[in-house]
């Protein structure tokens, strides 16, 4: 999606950033794990195939990504944004039917990032209008599970055969006042603007 191509959320310790041709090479290499292709059901892909998965993650009005950033190392300028980065969050808009449904994947789950994208994507500034929420997890993987739990989705379904189950919420007014609180700690920025004056260079004063 172009929604969020200029848009950056800044948390308390991670910074998301659309996803641009300058992440590929990191995320190509990411996906070359083995495990990681198993816990996100993906084939493992060429570096010119990931880069023209990233053109269509931004491209197509159905798909929505962030790439998360270490905060503490972005803050720092002589650390390239690449080695920032941490993982990812994305969303899919599934049913043409209803575009208020999205299926939820993070790479690294986590409370602030979770509450950082929901927050844009269901009631901050650009939203999307996104207000039911689906994800599908390994049935191993009770931290993720219990995480998601905690934010209220609940068991629609479990497959056997891929060994998942499927959780989901709808967040309504009741649930963002419980679950979103007081949501100070997000700022919300222009990522062009933000990236060009982490690229300045140093000038020192002189005296």
């Amino acid at each position: 999606m172009r929604i969020n191509e200029d848009t950056l959320l800044e948390g308390e310790k991670v910074v998301l950033v659309p996803y641009n041709a300058d992440h590929v090479p990191r995320y190509h290499q990411w996906m070359c794990s083995p495990e990681l292709q198993k816990l996100t059901a993906s084939e493992p892909l060429t570096l010119e195939q990931e880069h023209d998965m990233q053109r269509s993650w931004r491209e197509d009005d159905d798909k929505c990504t962030f790439i998360i950033l270490d905060k503490q190392k972005w803050a720092d300028p002589s650390i390239p944004e690449q080695e920032c980065m941490v993982g990812d969050v994305n969303i899919f808009l599934t049913d043409p039917s209803d575009p208020s449904l999205a299926e939820l994947e993070i790479m690294i789950a986590g409370y602030r990032v979770f509450l950082l994208f929901l927050e844009f994507t269901s009631t901050g500034v650009h939203k999307l209008g996104i207000q039911k929420f689906e994800v599908k997890i390994g049935l191993d993987n009770k931290i993720t599970i219990a995480m998601f739990k905690k934010f209220h989705f609940q068991e629609l379904s479990i497959s056997e055969v891929f060994r998942e189950v499927t959780l989901g919420v709808t967040v309504n007014e009741a649930l963002q006042k419980h679950v979103f609180g007081n949501m100070d700690f997000m700022l919300q920025r222009e990522y062009g603007k933000a990236r060009d004056i982490r690229q300045a260079p140093f000038t020192p004063l002189s005296l």
